[in-house]
């Protein structure tokens, strides 16, 4: 079986024909993914070795050896010395059987995942409005502006931390643990796709976001509940559009270069916004 090269037939992930000009690991991660969405592996399933990967993958054991060592950063592979590579098991409650295959790269899986994000998060933002204690109100206003101050010093680590922060401090005052655990593991996942598709870069304009943290957060501190549904809704919109936007510029821009097969893997911190 030769996943990848069957898969650099079928375009990019837009469904042009135009060939993405990718690195070589993030390529092999993509088919990894899939081939143990094939095989239907569940967490704690072990994979075939390095060498076996590289065969059923089509790829140097090189750049198979950088895709395993990513896909473990990011939390979808577990490396155990003297005893192989594995499918990690779930850190949270939102990695289930089915989202155990949720491909990163993959814009299908990326635009149902913003989706859910709408709904997920602009009810967690209008119950926040009607529950938020005054401390938790404070926790919201101080990670907004905080992820301002850092985006206009453009501060990607700062801004990322922040803005974490402000989501989960969005959580918490929603006063539903299931609502919090939601928004985490699902950003979780969000981040998944930032350390692969972006390599670390941002997927866009960190001051766009971090003045829909600002009106979300007064929005919460006025209990205005529909409106802090109807911005985080817009928020993560804009952020949909920032990401399809940076991923046609990546793949079709005709500045574009091939970088190395044997480029380094991205850093597995990256901002979601």
């Amino acid at each position: 079986m030769n996943l990848i090269h069957s898969r650099r037939k079928r375009g990019s992930a837009l469904g042009d024909s135009t060939p993405a000009y990718r690195p070589g690991y993030e390529l092999v991660a993509e088919q990894l993914l899939e081939y143990i969405a094939q095989q239907n592996l569940r967490p704690g399933d072990r994979l075939p070795t390095e060498q076996g990967l590289a065969q059923i993958l089509g790829a140097s054991r090189n750049v198979t050896r950088e895709a395993v060592k990513v896909l473990a950063a990011i939390g979808r592979l577990q490396v155990r010395r003297g005893a192989g590579i594995f499918v990690a098991a779930s850190v949270g409650g939102l990695l289930d059987d089915e989202l155990s295959h949720f491909r990163p790269t993959g814009m299908e899986d990326v635009r149902m995942l913003l989706d859910y994000r709408k709904v997920i998060e602009s009810e967690t933002a209008r119950r926040a409005a009607s529950h938020a204690t005054p401390i938790e109100v404070r926790a919201i206003r101080e990670s907004a502006e905080s992820s301002l101050t850092a985006a206009t010093m453009d501060d990607v680590d700062t801004f990322a931390k922040a803005d974490a922060a402000f989501h989960d401090a969005v959580g918490v005052a929603s006063h539903n643990v299931f609502l919090r655990a939601s928004v985490a593991g699902v950003r979780r996942l969000a981040a998944q796709s930032d350390v692969l598709l972006f390599h670390g870069d941002v997927p866009g304009s960190l001051e766009v976001a971090a003045h829909q943290h600002v009106a979300i957060a007064e929005a919460v501190a006025a209990g205005a509940a529909d409106l802090a549904e109807q911005l985080m809704v817009e928020h993560i919109a804009t952020t949909q559009s920032q990401f399809e936007s940076k991923i046609r510029d990546r793949l079709f821009s005709p500045e574009a270069h091939p970088p190395s097969p044997e480029a380094q893997p991205p850093s597995p911190e990256a901002p979601t916004s």
